[in-house]
């Protein structure tokens, strides 16, 4: 039987160039898309009694737009001013730009690294006298404290917001040809909404070293691993994997 149905455990791509529109078109597919987890912010009286203040850090680092968000969503609940002087560093350049929703951009302190926290760390080691604040999630890659501890940094991290699992209990009834996850929490939000989960002729594909862990510790058989060096990106990992399975 041919490939013909994929749920990408994402949101829907909000751009109409997105890859995964060319590779329906291309493969003559039916992709939809539906987050297994979400966030949710943690209000501000529950932050409060963790004794931080946002007003009192000259630098914060943003490792997702999801960081921004939250950050100055709680400075408003907490009726914090954010100061024009403020520096801002961020993981990655489209984090960076995502700023453009909260401040005038050119008129802002901010320095972004490629995609990595090593990539970041000479911009921050330069500020390394700053008070800097880390606002993330309950869940973090721990390479990010890691490094900031490895050179010293004075952070605090704030955790602002929770991911949490959907609910995705209309899709019982429902099959799909492949499953795609991009994350380990994909992966346990797919067990704890289908605790009996079988994958039988299901395909699973997986992007990145913690997916594809947390994939095999739940006894998945992985049929699309990205990224690779012939495949960067899962769009070109599923469309080579789908020129072979579909002839």
């Amino acid at each position: 039987m041919k490939i013909k149905t994929i749920l990408v455990s994402q949101p829907e791509p909000k751009t109409e160039n997105s890859p995964f529109v060319e590779l329906a078109d291309k493969q003559k597919l039916k992709i939809d898309f539906r987050p297994f987890i979400h966030v949710e912010g943690v209000p501000a009286p529950e932050f409060r009694k963790e004794k931080i203040n946002p007003g009192e850090y000259g630098a914060v680092i943003f490792t997702s737009r999801n960081a921004i968000d939250h950050y100055f969503r709680i400075c408003e609940e907490m009726r914090v001013p954010v100061s024009n002087e403020m520096k801002y560093f961020c993981l990655s350049e489209a984090v960076a730009y995502y700023l453009q929703k909260y401040v005038v951009y050119r008129k802002r302190k901010i320095y972004h690294g490629k995609q990595t926290m090593k990539d970041l760390m000479p911009l921050i080691k330069r500020h390394k006298d700053e008070k800097f604040l880390l606002p993330t999630s309950d869940i973090l890659k721990p390479d990010v404290p890691e490094t900031l501890d490895a050179a010293n940094i004075k952070y605090t991290r704030a955790i602002l917001y929770h991911t949490v699992c959907s609910d995705l209990s209309d899709l019982k009834e429902v099959y799909y040809d492949v499953l795609v996850f991009f994350s380990p929490e994909g992966i346990r939000s797919l067990f704890k909404n289908f605790p009996n989960f079988e994958q039988n002729d299901t395909k699973i594909a997986v992007f990145g070293p913690s997916t594809k862990a947390a994939a095999e510790e739940a006894g998945l058989r992985l049929d699309i691993i990205a990224p690779t060096p012939e495949t960067p990106s899962m769009t070109m990992a599923l469309d080579h994997y789908l020129r072979e399975y579909n002839k």
